[in-house]
This record gives C-alpha cells, structure tokens and sequence, in this order.
C-alpha cells in the first residue's frame, strides 16, 4: 500500500493568482500556509490555505463524518479524502474588484467531482481547468474516440481536472473575507 507523506501545506499547494482588476499582481508571497496578494493600488488580500482529512466514524451504529486539521508533515495513504479551504481576507480599506483564486489541484491527488464550494459570496463563479491551468470552463469536457471510430464529447472524468478556480464576483468589500473549499482523493 503506498503511503504519501505531506510535508506542510506549502509544499503541496499553491495559490497560483489573485487577480485584482486588471491590474498584476505586484507581490505574492506564501509562507505557512498564509500568502500575500497585492496589486498596484496597494489593495491588501491575506490568503490562507487550510487542509482537513475526512474521518468517518461509527457512533450508535451510524456514520457520522468528521474533518481532521492537518498540520505539519502528515501521512495519507491512497483512497483518503482531503479537503482544502482557502480563505481570502480583504485586509484594505477599498473593496477589491474581480477577486479570483487559483488552486491546483495536488500531485498524487484527484479531484472529487461536485466537491467545489463557496462561502457567504454571492455572485462567485466557480470554474475548473484540465490543462493546467490555461483555460477554465464551469463544466469540462473531453472529446472520446468510440470504437466505431466516432468522436463523442463527455463531461471530463475526475482525473483530468487540473485546477479549482473561483472568481468572486464583482468585488470584495473592506474588511471583508471570503472563503472556497474543494476535495481530493489520494491517488
């Protein structure tokens, strides 16, 4: 049985962009879990990145579904579930226009379809990229070739997505945080 080993979360996960208008990123700084995105006009996001592992538990003969924080260097072994949580705190005294987020999906691991949330956002568009984060559509999908020789279009199997991206609507207010998780499965 192969085991992974997770050497914190900075070493598996990225917050690959925050995109402020169209204004570039100027700094983008990730140190324990926490990074930094800031644009031209001195608007300040804190990013943070949070990983849980999913523990299902028998209590009174039921199931009952638990998530454990992962800190530090962890084990996780094939068909385990992992959720990642990453919050983007507007820590500016201006909203933040067109606030969007990144997230790979990690070596070793496969997205579980459907699993992509938001939280106390309206308006967040949440899409999905299959190569490598180059392009990002809400619903992917692949062309298979059948048997007969005839080309079909199918929704995109889960090993295929590459990245979660969320784009947080129009802006984010002063003060304000946001908050979107996804799940994977060890490889």
């Amino acid at each position: 049985m192969k085991r992974f080993s997770i050497a914190g979360l900075s070493a598996i996960a990225l917050i690959a962009g925050a995109t402020f208008s169209s204004q570039p990123i100027v700094a983008n700084i990730f140190e324990g879990g926490v990074a930094v995105a800031q644009n031209a006009q001195k608007a300040q996001v804190q990013l943070q990145l949070e990983a849980e592992k999913k523990v299902v538990q028998t209590v009174n003969g039921q199931q009952k579904v638990a998530w454990q924080p992962l800190k530090g260097k962890v084990m996780v072994q094939p068909g385990d579930v992992l959720r990642y949580s990453v919050t983007g705190a507007n820590n500016g005294d201006k909203a933040v226009k067109n606030l969007t987020i990144n997230q790979p999906v990690p070596q070793g691991m496969v997205y579980v379809l459907n699993s992509a949330t938001v939280k106390a956002n309206q308006g967040t568009k949440i899409t999905y990229s299959i190569d490598g984060g180059k392009s990002f559509v809400e619903n992917p999908v692949v062309k298979v070739k059948l048997a007969n020789g005839k080309v079909e279009t199918r929704p995109a199997p889960d090993t295929a997505y590459t990245h979660v991206r969320w784009n947080f609507g129009a802006s984010v207010a002063a003060k304000a945080a946001v908050k979107g998780s996804y799940q994977t499965k060890v490889r």
